[in-house]
Formats: structure tokens, C-alpha cells, sequence
């Protein structure tokens, strides 16, 4: 005779639903194993989130220097800007202080 499965309590179903949002299964050795999720913000992985909605004073703040540089080139070639050409090669400073 079969013996039949017992329904999960809504304790244990709410146990459940916690582990499945806090890790995920992955298989090391042919075995399964449980691993903590990375955090995220909306979904997205908090570094993504950053690199989104960050300003350059605040990654400057938070001293994360290689993100400002990757989204001031990204935001120059969105606008189309020439970088071959610095700033000190556009304008002379001195020549915009005497007005020259």
C-alpha cells in the first residue's frame, strides 16, 4: 500500500518560499548545494544598480573612480563628443584669461 504525501503547513511553506528567495541550488561533484544569492536592488545586482543611477560626485565620494570613468566615456560617446582631442589642445587657458 502507498502511503500518501502530507500537505506542507503554512509554516513550512513560508520556510520554504524564504530559503528559494535567500539561495539558490547549484551542483559541485555532482552534488547539490545550497548558495546564497547576491544581493540585489529591484532585481538588479547592486553593482549594475550603481553603475545606473550613480552621479560622478558620489562615485567620487565613495571613492569608485573606475565607474566614473567608464560613465563619462560612455556618456561622450552617447553625445557624439571627439575624445581624440583633449581640452588643454581646444582652448588655451591662459589665452581665455587675458582674453586674448
Amino acid at each position: 500500500m502507498v502511503k500518501s504525501k502530507q500537505k506542507l503547513t503554512a509554516a513550512e511553506k513560508a520556510e520554504k518560499k524564504r530559503r528559494r528567495k535567500e539561495f539558490t541550488t547549484i551542483f559541485i561533484n555532482g552534488k547539490q548545494k545550497r548558495v546564497r544569492r547576491p544581493p540585489t536592488i529591484k532585481g538588479m545586482r547592486v553593482d549594475d544598480f550603481i553603475r545606473r543611477n550613480a552621479d560622478a560626485i558620489w562615485l567620487h565620494q565613495n571613492e569608485m573612480w573606475e565607474d566614473m570613468a567608464d560613465d563619462d566615456e560612455s556618456m561622450t560617446s552617447q553625445q557624439g563628443v571627439d575624445n581624440s582631442q583633449s581640452l588643454c589642445d581646444i582652448a588655451d587657458p591662459i589665452a581665455i584669461k587675458t582674453g586674448i
